[in-house]
């Protein structure tokens, strides 16, 4: 299967965010800015792996940092980022979580 241009940004987009500790961080950033610190001891993550995350969510658009003397403050880069997840928890409601359960894509087919 081949995937036309026009769906492969759609694809990228959503394979960013698929990672369950990617998806935290952003509900985290959705609450206003933060540093890799606050977000490790908020999360109970180890630093590299937010940093690592962090790092990823930024080189996607996704993600903006401010610089504030040597540290860095994260931030959603844009609303419709958290429009994205927000609409997504709605989808789930309405469909009763269905894809959880899903022979291909559910928790059992991982």
């Amino acid at each position: 299967m081949t995937i036309t241009d026009d769906l492969t940004a759609a694809v990228s987009l959503f394979h960013s965010l698929a990672d369950p500790n990617r998806l935290e961080i952003l509900r985290q950033l959705s609450r206003g800015e933060a540093r890799v610190k606050d977000l490790t001891d908020e999360l109970g993550l180890a630093q590299s792996t937010v940093s690592e995350h962090v790092g990823c969510l930024r080189d996607c658009g996704l993600v903006v940092a401010r610089s504030e003397g040597r540290q860095n403050f994260y931030s959603v880069a844009a609303p419709e980022v958290i429009d994205v997840l927000e609409s997504a928890e709605r989808l789930l409601v309405l469909t009763g979580y269905k894809v959880d359960l899903c022979a291909s894509y559910g928790r059992d087919a991982r």
